[in-house]
């Protein structure tokens, strides 16, 4: 059975840096994000804690949901190349499906994935002050040089 989102989880997901598109039923996440995710699992991230550490609410998915995401996307990588990740059967996810009605403006699908691009850095950035900040809180405490307490 498939994760089905609501209204509010969809507002809460279309936030979020880490995802391109939405739907009740599917999440297309930003090819930065999917690069970033397998390299921070390569380094021995968890799945689920990748997802938590870019701010989802991991409680909605499914256990197996994460971990099998990623093995998906190495697959990819592996039959394609890192780039992809930026595309699935020929159409780029950043770049959306063609409207019928109005040609894509190049500079335009350029700009919005450039903007995703920033707000995910932005993200990235403010997760890895608040995990110094706790180090930095963690490790104030301590002493540093014991010998010259001592004298």
């Amino acid at each position: 059975m498939r994760t089905i989102f609501s209204g509010d989880d969809l507002a809460k997901l279309r936030k979020n840096p880490c995802v391109f598109s939405c739907t009740e039923r599917t999440i297309n996440y930003t090819s930065e994000f999917k690069k970033r995710a397998l390299e921070l699992h390569a380094q021995g991230v968890t799945a689920r804690e990748i997802w938590k550490q870019v701010g989802f609410d991991i409680t909605k998915w499914k256990k197996d949901y994460f971990s099998s995401t990623l093995k998906d996307w190495r697959r990819i990588v592996k039959k394609y190349g890192i780039e992809g990740l930026s595309r699935l059967g020929g159409v780029q996810y950043d770049m959306g499906k063609p409207n019928k009605k109005e040609p894509v403006s190049v500079d335009k699908d350029r700009l919005k994935r450039l903007e995703l691009q920033v707000k995910y850095l932005e993200a990235e950035n403010d997760f890895l002050a608040k995990l110094r900040a706790k180090r930095a809180e963690r490790n104030s405490g301590r002493a540093r040089n014991s010998k010259s307490s001592e004298s």
